[in-house]
């Protein structure tokens, strides 16, 4: 962006900035977006995206009670049981 100076204000979806010869230039998103990442990198911050299965989706809602179908509850009860066992394993006291 040259000839432009971002003023040290602003957020993820304004941020004010303005030529050197007067006027408003409204950044891009994308140098908006690049602005906050690297305000984010500064302060140790990593930006994490995550995709996950739509819920609202009935496909998907579909899919999920296939596959619940198909699990063996004495199976899932012992991944349970263990799952118990070992969560007490630094306790002090039984719970």
């Amino acid at each position: 962006m040259t000839g432009v100076h971002l003023l040290p204000y602003g957020n993820a979806l304004r941020s004010y900035a303005h030529h050197d010869r007067g006027g408003y230039q409204w950044p891009g998103a994308a140098e908006r977006m690049k602005a906050m990442r690297e305000r984010r990198r500064s302060r140790g911050l990593h930006e994490l995206r995550l995709v996950v299965p739509d819920a609202r989706s009935e496909a998907v809602r579909n899919r999920i009670a296939a596959q619940v179908a198909r699990l063996n509850p004495d199976r899932e009860r012992d991944a349970l049981l263990w799952i118990e066992a070992v969560s007490e394993f630094d306790v002090d006291e039984p719970r």
